[in-house]
């Protein structure tokens, strides 16, 4: 197993890459904002059994622009040493931690614009700033480590079909793959942020999950959509969530789910402090 290295400057980070591109290696980026648990180290696993990378990186980054004012920068989990620990322990190459100022330097002026599903009435509808913070990032990320192939959890979903828009639309030279959400046993979808949960908040916390599913039977089974997403909507209210949306979509531009070939259930909800994020696959109604 190489060494771990630690890569603080773009020309730290792109003397590595151009080296192993020299040698004909394939090189996979996992962006992160550190704060790691499984779910991360499952998609450093999924660069090389799936996307056939020789080396992976993972950016640490606690991105300022992709936080609103009233959210939770300064309170976001920061765990630099342990993170590197369990990166050492997945085999992965290298951990790129630029500072802020190496991100964004003094005069740094330039945003990217979105429309498509960053403007899907979703999580931009509560974080109108958040996605181009996140695009302007994830491509500077691209450009600075030149990978082949990029890996973000579905788990973000809209975040994910706002990359991959993002990506095609100004033909950055990487594939962007979405892997599966990790969960844990009860269902919960794996998140930095479920640290915030209190004992009581954290056993009400997969209603979001099985309600989901309980929503998907009854659509693939022909009721339905808004009577559906209402009893779904009713049932986390119910059990004590402060409900955001709850809203089935188009799986691939995130639009109307009417006349979609593919469809995705999305959910966001407060429970106490903590605003937890979830979405699954749902199936096509069965045709009478």
């Amino acid at each position: 197993m190489n060494a771990l290295v630690i890569a603080r400057t773009i020309a730290d980070l792109r003397a590595h890459v151009a080296a192993w591109k020299q040698a004909g290696e394939r090189v996979a980026l996992v962006p992160t904002m550190g704060a790691l648990h499984a779910g991360h180290i499952a998609l450093t696993q999924h660069a090389r059994a799936h996307s056939k990378a020789q080396r992976v990186i993972v950016s640490i980054f606690v991105n300022p622009t992709q936080f609103a004012p009233h959210e939770d920068f300064s309170k976001y989990p920061r765990t630099f040493e342990a993170d590197v620990e369990k990166l050492t322990a997945a085999g992965v190459d290298l951990v790129y931690a630029p500072t802020a100022e190496q991100m964004y330097p003094q005069g740094f002026a330039t945003t990217i614009a979105l429309n498509g599903p960053a403007l899907a009435d979703l999580e931009d509808r509560f974080r109108p700033t958040h996605f181009a913070g996140v695009a302007t990032i994830v491509a500077k990320l691209f450009t600075q480590a030149m990978p082949d192939v990029a890996i973000f959890g579905q788990k973000d979903y809209q975040q994910l079909a706002v990359i991959a828009r993002m990506t095609r639309d100004l033909d950055l030279p990487v594939q962007v793959i979405g892997m599966e959400t990790v969960r844990e046993s009860d269902g919960l979808a794996l998140s930095s942020r479920n640290v915030y949960l209190s004992a009581e908040h954290r056993a009400l916390a997969p209603v979001l999950h099985t309600t989901m599913q309980a929503c998907t039977q009854r659509i693939a089974a022909g009721e339905a959509f808004e009577s559906v997403l209402d009893a779904g909507r009713s049932a986390i209210t119910k059990a004590g969530f402060a409900l955001d949306y709850l809203e089935l979509r188009d799986a691939d531009n995130l639009g109307a789910a009417d006349s979609a070939q593919k469809l995705r259930l999305l959910v966001a909800a407060r429970i106490g402090a903590t605003r937890l994020i979830d979405n699954i696959d749902v199936p096509l109604p069965r045709r009478a």
